[in-house]
């Protein structure tokens, strides 16, 4: 298939397959950057697809949900040519111990010229966190230190010391009064309840953020074209490890250069890091 004119987007309308408001973050970024008028399907059921309260499984990865969701929103709006999602995962980080590394997806897809581009974006995610309590003081203080209400909390129930929603589930919780009543549930059923942080988008104002920043990078992606065959896509992707140490000068695992590879024509290109030399506390030499 042909590449696309410049202005392939501009003027078209995507389907965002979200029910968590997360157009707010993305809509005017592709709008400005690639001219697509992005809208919702009414009473569409992102939930299905998995929830972050433990309650619906997500089936496969963060690209999966996604591309699913993309299918349900061309389901609803059999007329657009173009669907985005949004889908969000969290887990280790792999330098920070006991700090979550979250993961923000946007994806589209384009039917007409048999595209799909996804915008990625990676941080420490300190705000993805839930406790233990026994006591509305000691909820009310952890609460505290979670932001809310501007961060909304949901309360789970316990059991076997592990978080079970299918014991007790409560979400919504956005005012002192609803979170209150939630966790003395909980306390007068077990004499514990676990409270966290709610992870939908609309609900947590870091998501929001960064999901406007995974937009971005679906921006450039759609704007980064192929200097073979211009398609587009042509963004860094594969971290090329070996970044000189400053003092000694051996190659370290910091990334060198980013790998980019064109899914048309296969066409590879490197793109050199914006650093030329390592710290050297991340040389295992100068720093064993």
């Amino acid at each position: 298939m042909s590449s696309p004119p410049p202005d392939a987007w501009a003027g078209r309308t995507a389907v965002l397959a979200t029910m968590h408001g997360k157009e707010a973050a993305i809509a005017p970024v592709l709008a400005r950057f690639t001219g697509l008028q992005v809208v919702v399907p009414d009473d569409f059921d992102s939930d299905r697809f998995g929830t972050f309260s433990r309650d619906i499984p997500r089936t496969g990865s963060a690209l999966d949900a996604a591309r699913a969701k993309i299918a349900a929103g061309f389901a609803c709006r059999p007329d657009a040519t173009v669907g985005l999602a949004s889908e969000g995962s969290f887990g280790p980080h792999p330098a920070l111990p006991f700090v979550p590394l979250g993961t923000e997806l946007v994806l589209l897809v384009d039917r007409t010229h048999g595209l799909e581009l996804a915008g990625w974006h990676r941080a420490p995610a300190p705000y993805a966190r839930g406790e233990r309590v026994t006591s509305l003081e000691a909820a009310h203080a952890l609460a505290a230190r979670m932001g809310f209400p501007a961060q909304r909390l949901i309360a789970l129930a316990m059991a076997d010391g592990a978080p079970a929603p299918r014991h007790g589930l409560h979400k919504a919780l956005d005012t002192p009064t609803a979170l209150d009543a939630a966790v003395a549930h909980e306390l007068a059923a077990r004499g514990e309840a676990w409270l966290e942080t709610d992870l939908r988008a609309h609900r947590c104002p870091p998501r929001m953020r960064r999901i406007r920043r995974a937009a971005l990078a679906l921006a450039r992606a759609c704007l980064s074209r192929c200097l073979a065959c211009g398609r587009p896509g042509f963004v860094p992707a594969v971290a090329v490890p070996g970044l000189p140490c400053g003092w000694c000068l051996r190659p370290t695992a910091l990334p060198r250069a980013h790998r980019m590879r064109c899914d048309g024509c296969g066409h590879e290109a490197e793109q050199p890091a914006k650093r030329t030399q390592a710290d050297p506390a991340h040389c295992d030499h100068c720093n064993p």
